[in-house]
């Protein structure tokens, strides 16, 4: 196993293990959120389906609820500039 591979990994269970956004993943592993998203859809696949499967998953739900985390981070923001 190559350092590649160990990165995707590691990628992989750090997203899983605290169901964690790929934008969180990249500030803890210092990679892009490109870098990040690429090789959780696209080498993970190639490595281990059956973790790639799961990572999808969590990928589609933060998917799905991203516009709520959206609404809340603006909700704060405008509560923290008025207050």
């Amino acid at each position: 196993m190559d350092y590649v591979d160990n990165r995707v990994l590691k990628m992989a269970y750090l997203m899983l293990e605290g169901r964690r956004t790929v934008r969180e993943v990249a500030k803890m592993v210092g990679y892009s959120k490109s870098t990040v998203h690429n090789d959780l859809t696209t080498r993970l696949k190639d490595m281990d389906y059956e973790l790639y499967e799961e990572v999808r998953d969590l990928l589609e739900y933060n998917k799905q609820i991203r516009h709520i985390r959206g609404g809340e981070a603006t909700k704060l923001k405008y509560q923290q500039k008025f207050q």
